[in-house]
């Protein structure tokens, strides 16, 4: 299922202010290769299109895929510890072995990292720093505020849960992009509702014993109804309708805009 909606400067999610024709796109039970295809196909597009001097939206595509693992470019089968019927996938992203599925927020920044005034090293420090700031929003209202917190950790990319004695205690969040010519696609996935099960059959992004958590463990995940969307379609029994998903579109079209600086560099 696909649902394309064009975000317009009075037209943003939540208080953010979208840049003009900003685009978001939807996918749920989707397939990877198809997803991949389409993916790699429109970056293409975007590449000869800036060559001709046209500038194109930025995009993100907010996807639930049906269950896949993936290996990415360097991605060893060492680390594909059991075979069963979930497809094994390669492809073209960063980092080594995932599990994409039901429950699990995945979100493709197709960005120009050029326009942007972005490195790569500051794509994959806004994707951290993003899923950071969303994860300790949501975990602060806790009654417990204090006892969980997410962090990125500066020797292995993605975001992790850490307790109040700075003991970490999983992994959360995976990232993985690749570049062409400046435009970045693939990008994040945070754990939301899934079946943690999955991750057993494989070394997650290739730390063996590496412990995987859902935020469905540390608080409420809160529905949204549509209208904080502003027409952006919520679909019902899917990551789409979770209030955690606007937040981090927010936050991240917001660092698209410039509206949200870096912070510096995890220790």
């Amino acid at each position: 299922m696909i649902s394309t909606h064009n975000q317009t400067q009075s037209d943003a999610i939540g208080d953010a202010k979208a840049p003009s024709a900003f685009k978001l796109r939807t996918l749920i039970d989707a397939d990877y290769e198809q997803t991949h295809a389409a993916m790699l196909s429109h970056t293409l597009k975007r590449i000869e299109q800036k060559r001709q001097g046209i500038i194109t939206p930025d995009e993100l595509w907010i996807v639930e895929h049906k269950d896949v693992y993936t290996l990415g470019q360097a991605g060893k089968e060492e680390h594909i510890l059991q075979r069963g019927d979930t497809p094994i996938i390669h492809t073209d992203r960063g980092g080594q072995v995932t599990w994409h599925g039901k429950g699990q927020l995945v979100i493709y920044w197709l960005i120009d990292l050029n326009n942007a005034g972005w490195s790569v090293r500051d794509l994959v420090s806004h994707a951290e720093q993003s899923i950071e700031d969303v994860l300790n929003t949501v975990l602060s209202r806790q009654p417990a505020a204090t006892e969980f917190y997410a962090k990125a950790r500066k020797d292995a990319p993605g975001v992790y849960i850490y307790n109040k004695d700075e003991l970490m205690l999983g992994k959360i969040a995976s990232l993985g992009f690749k570049i062409k010519h400046g435009f970045s696609y693939h990008g994040i996935a945070l754990n939301l509702t899934c079946d943690l099960g999955a991750f057993n059959a494989i070394n997650p992004c290739g730390y063996a014993g590496m412990q995987m958590l859902r935020l469905a463990d540390f608080v409420a995940l809160n529905s949204i109804d549509t209208s904080p969307y502003h027409g952006f379609e919520v679909l019902p029994d899917a990551i789409t309708e979770l209030e955690v998903t606007k937040l981090l579109l927010t936050n991240i079209i917001q660092r698209d805009m410039g509206a949200i600086s870096l912070r510096s560099a995890t220790p």
